[in-house]
C-alpha cells in the first residue's frame, strides 16, 4: 500500500475521512448483539453503523459558504446526527427487528421484565401502550436531532 493509503491501518488517520474509513473496517469486527445491556453499548452501535456514514457525507454536501459554522462544528453536527438517525430507524423498524428493540426496554426495569417485553404481542403488532409512551418519555433520537441541528446552525 502507498503511505497516505496506509496511514489509516498504522494507527496514523491523514484526514477525517481516514478516520472514518479506519473505523469502518473495526466495525466489521464487533459482534453484532440481539440485546445490548445499556445505552452505551448501543450508543457504539449506531457509532459504528451511522455516524461513519455521516461523516463521509459532510464533503459530499458541503459546508454552505454563507455558514458561521467551522468544519468542527459541522462534524460533530454530522456525527451527531448520524446518532440520531440511527436511533431513529432502530425505533422505525420495531415491528422487522423486535429483538434489537428489546434493548430499548432495559430503561423500564422494575416496570416491565425484558422477557414479557422479548414476547409482547403489543412491540410485534406495533400498538402504542402505555409502556411504550413511559420509555419514550426519554425521546433519546429527538435529543440527538436537537444537538445536531444546533451544532449546525452556530
Amino acid at each position: 500500500m502507498g503511505r497516505e493509503t496506509s496511514r489509516p491501518f498504522n494507527g496514523r488517520p491523514f484526514d477525517i475521512l481516514d478516520v472514518a474509513l479506519t473505523d469502518t473496517v473495526q466495525k466489521f469486527t464487533l459482534d453484532i448483539k440481539s440485546r445490548y445491556e445499556n445505552f452505551q453499548e448501543l450508543y457504539l452501535y449506531c457509532y459504528y453503523v451511522a455516524w461513519i456514514v455521516a461523516l463521509m457525507s459532510v464533503p459530499v454536501m458541503g459546508i454552505s459558504p454563507e455558514s458561521s459554522s467551522n468544519a468542527p462544528s459541522i462534524y460533530n453536527s454530522a456525527h451527531i446526527l448520524g446518532i440520531g438517525n440511527q436511533l431513529t430507524n432502530i425505533l422505525r423498524d420495531v415491528g422487522e427487528i423486535v429483538t434489537l428493540v428489546s434493548l430499548f426496554f432495559s430503561a423500564l426495569r422494575g416496570r416491565v421484565s425484558q422477557d414479557e417485553l422479548h414476547n409482547n404481542e403489543d412491540v410485534y403488532s406495533r400498538r402504542v401502550t402505555d409502556n411504550w409512551r413511559e420509555f419514550m418519555k426519554g425521546k433519546r433520537a429527538r435529543f440527538y436531532f436537537n444537538q445536531a441541528e444546533e451544532g449546525a446552525s452556530l
